[in-house]
């Protein structure tokens, strides 16, 4: 089997997860630069066989697309041409910086550590994959 991967996407920077190769257990891989993404992507990819990517779609309480959404979109279709042989699905990610905030907190991680928005990004990424995986 291949790897699931998802995205975190933000205009700054984006956390990435992925699980296992038998798409059991969705761990964080790392946060990238949104702006070197795609090459990030085409490396991994030639290096792990992917088998879908999963961006998280951010939405309001009311079930309607979010601001950040219009930032999503062109990044999407530029994902589509750079990986046209993958498909890709989005999560609702709803609360997933709150969750990766409180999870942070659970696991003991001092106040300064909890400032680390990239370490947030990824654990979000994280959670998109679960709950990716858990539908």
């Amino acid at each position: 089997m291949a790897r699931i991967i998802a995205l975190d996407y933000g205009k700054v920077r984006t956390g990435i997860a992925v699980t296992d190769e038998l798409q059991l257990i969705a761990s964080g891989l790392t946060t990238v630069i949104t702006k070197e993404l795609l090459v990030f992507l085409k490396d991994y990819v030639e290096k792990e066989k992917v088998e879908k990517i999963i961006v998280g779609e951010p939405k309001q309480m009311d079930n309607t697309p979010s601001e950040s959404e219009s930032l999503i979109k062109p990044f999407l279709e530029k994902l589509a041409l750079a990986f046209p042989e993958i498909p890709i699905e989005r999560q609702d990610e709803r609360f997933t910086s709150k969750m990766a905030f409180q999870t942070m907190i659970d696991s003991g991680l001092k106040k300064k550590q909890r400032r680390n928005k990239a370490l947030v990004d990824e654990i979000s990424a994280t959670i998109i994959l679960q709950a990716y995986l858990n539908r």
